[in-house]
C-alpha cells in the first residue's frame, strides 16, 4: 500500500462535519410557525382584555355578588344579576352531553377501526363526520319538535322508577325544556368531534402489536382491550376535553330548547335550565347599557371556564399520551 493510498483511506474514514446552520427555507418556516403561535396567543389575550374592559361597569355595580347571585335583572332600580345559576346550568348540560357522547363516540370509533367491514368504513366514517356540518339551529329545532316528545317519555320513566337517585327525582311532573333534553341534543352535536379524534388515534395503534395479540390466540375484544384502548387513552382524553369545550359554549341549540331558569336545582329532568351562552344569545338584542356590560361579564366567566378546561386538558393529555400503556 502506497503512502498516498493510506492517506486517502484515512481521509475517507474521517467523519464528515455536518452543517449546523439552517437553510433559508428552514428559517422562513420556523419564523412563520413562531409568528402564527404568537399571533394566536396575542388574539387570545386581546379577546380576554376586551371582555374584561367591557364588563367593568357591570362588575362595579354587582361586585363579588356577580359570582353568587341567582337572578338576572339589569333594568331594575337596584339591579341584581349574577352567573351562579348560569355556570351551574352550563356545567350540568355539558356533563350530561359527555356522559352520553363519550362512551358512544368511543364505541363508534372502535367499530369503525376494528370491526366494520373494510368496504363500509369509508361511507360510515363520512356519515359520522357529516353530523359535524349540521347547523346548530337545525339540531335545536329537531330536538324541540322531534326528539323532545320521546325524551319526555324517557324522563317520566326515569323519574318514576329511579326516583331514589337524587338527580333523577322531580318536584313537579314537567319535563320539557330541561337540562336533560338540552344535554341529549348537545351530546349529538359533540359526538362527531369526539369520534373523529378517537378514531384517528385508534387507527394509528401499532399494527404489529395488534397482529401479535391475535397470533397468540387473543380474541378481537382481548386485542382491543390490551392494545388499542391503552394506546388510545390519550386520544380519548383529548377528544373528551375537546367535546367539553364545544358543549360549554353551545349557544343556539340550547337557547331554542331550554325554558330559561335562574334556579340551581339538582333535578335535571324537570323543566327549567339555562347556560351562559344561551343567555347571551337571548338577551343581547334588547339589553340596555348595563345589560350589555353584564353579558360581557358573563362572557368573561365562560371564557375563563373554557380556558381552565383547555389548560387542564393539556396537562391530562401530556400525562396520558397515546401509547403510554403499550410497549412499542
Amino acid at each position: 500500500m502506497t503512502v498516498e493510498t493510506a492517506a486517502l483511506r484515512v481521509e475517507e474514514d474521517r467523519p464528515r462535519p455536518l452543517p449546523s446552520g439552517m437553510s433559508l427555507g428552514d428559517r422562513l418556516f420556523r419564523g412563520g410557525v413562531t409568528a402564527t403561535a404568537l399571533l394566536t396567543l396575542v388574539i387570545l389575550v386581546l379577546i380576554g382584555t376586551f371582555l374584561v374592559i367591557k364588563a367593568q361597569p357591570a362588575l362595579h355595580v354587582s361586585g363579588w355578588s356577580f359570582l353568587t347571585e341567582r337572578r338576572w335583572d339589569t333594568e331594575a332600580t337596584h339591579p341584581r344579576f349574577g352567573v351562579a345559576a348560569l355556570v351551574y346550568g352550563t356545567v350540568v348540560i355539558a356533563v350530561i352531553a359527555l356522559v352520553i357522547a363519550v362512551p358512544t363516540a368511543t364505541l363508534t370509533a372502535l367499530f369503525l377501526t376494528d370491526y366494520a367491514p373494510r368496504r363500509l368504513r369509508r361511507p360510515l366514517t363520512s356519515l359520522v363526520d357529516l353530523l359535524a356540518s349540521v347547523p346548530s339551529i337545525v339540531f335545536g329545532l329537531w330536538g324541540v319538535f322531534a326528539l323532545q316528545p320521546h325524551l319526555v317519555g324517557i324522563a317520566t320513566w326515569l323519574s318514576t322508577h329511579l326516583a331514589a337517585v337524587p338527580v333523577l327525582r322531580v318536584d313537579r311532573a314537567s319535563y320539557t325544556g330541561s337540562a336533560f333534553v338540552a344535554g341529549v341534543v348537545v351530546s349529538l352535536m359533540v359526538l362527531p368531534i369526539i369520534t373523529s379524534v378517537v378514531r384517528e388515534v385508534f387507527a394509528s395503534a401499532p399494527l404489529g402489536e395488534k397482529e401479535a395479540a391475535l397470533a397468540l390466540g387473543s380474541t378481537r375484544w382481548a386485542m382491543v382491550r390490551t392494545v388499542v384502548l391503552p394506546f388510545g387513552k390519550g386520544g380519548i382524553v383529548a377528544g373528551t376535553m375537546l367535546g367539553l369545550g364545544r358543549a360549554l359554549g353551545e349557544t343556539v341549540a340550547v337557547a331554542v330548547i331550554v325554558s330559561p331558569s335562574f334556579v340551581i336545582s339538582p333535578h335535571v329532568l324537570q323543566t327549567g335550565a339555562n347556560s351562559i351562552a344561551a343567555l347571551i344569545a337571548l338577551r343581547f338584542g334588547d339589553a340596555n347599557a348595563l345589560g350589555l356590560s353584564a353579558l360581557m361579564a358573563a362572557g368573561v366567566a365562560l371564557f375563563a371556564m373554557t380556558l381552565v378546561v383547555n389548560v387542564c386538558a393539556s396537562f391530562v393529555v401530556a400525562r396520558s399520551r397515546s401509547g403510554a400503556g403499550v410497549d412499542i
